[in-house]
């Protein structure tokens, strides 16, 4: 595994005004949306999603860790970045993930709960670049593995 670089100057201020930027946004979002009947069926969706996408090109053990159904053995192609979270689906490579790494994305999985439907769309909104990327950052971007210990 290559060394994570260090971020730009000025990072974690631009990591706030994210998440800040993140929360205003959510005043606008009807509170039946959020942490509700419906995004628990949103939820569940992503779950089904994940389980299908992970059973079918998961060629690794298939394991529960942390509250998460984790997905080893795809090919790179199949997920972004070292992984991704799809409802409380972890799909990954073939390395096991630790358990400070399987902690991020059990927040990305309580995201889901509260976002449902919403995620997918909300996260591709935040942007690809975790540095700015309110997800990211709520879920710990040293543990997420975005920037090293220390930074």
């Amino acid at each position: 595994m290559s060394p994570i670089p260090r971020p730009p100057a000025g990072w974690r201020e631009r990591a706030d005004r994210a998440v800040a930027r993140g929360r205003r946004l959510d005043r606008f979002i009807p509170g039946i949306l959020l942490d509700s009947p419906i995004s628990r069926v949103g939820y569940w969706y992503g779950c089904t999603v994940g389980w299908v996408w992970g059973s079918i090109w998961s060629t690794g053990r298939i394991e529960r860790r942390g509250g998460l159904w984790v997905f080893r053995g795809l090919p790179a192609w199949a997920f972004p970045r070292g992984g991704v979270c799809v409802g409380g689906c972890f799909l990954t490579g073939d390395d096991r993930p630790t358990d400070v790494v399987l902690g991020h994305e059990a927040v990305h999985r309580r995201q889901w709960q509260r976002y449902g439907f919403l995620m997918p769309l909300l996260y591709a909104l935040a942007g690809r670049d975790p540095l700015r990327n309110r997800f990211e950052i709520e879920a710990g971007l040293i543990e997420g593995n975005y920037v090293p210990r220390g930074s």
